[in-house]
């Protein structure tokens, strides 16, 4: 079952931490949001393997906004 990581702020993405076909857990930085000068790691739920990145580093994405899908 695919898991979406979606945007919880309005942010930057200031880095791309992971390749799509990499293995992540919980603990795994996906990617990381700049909001207002504050680094924000955005990790998944559970583990699975990085099947689609849909952000590029530099986007801007609004609350609820595909970051990832891990499955």
């Amino acid at each position: 079952m695919a898991e979406e990581i979606r945007a919880e702020i309005v942010a930057n993405v200031a880095q791309i931490a992971v390749e799509e076909g990499d293995e992540v857990t919980h603990e795994t930085t996906v990617v990381v949001l700049e909001s207002m000068k504050m680094e924000i790691p955005v990790l998944p739920e559970g583990a699975g393997r990085i099947t689609r990145i849909a952000v590029s580093t530099g986007d801007v994405v609004q609350e609820g906004d595909l970051i990832a899908v891990v499955e």
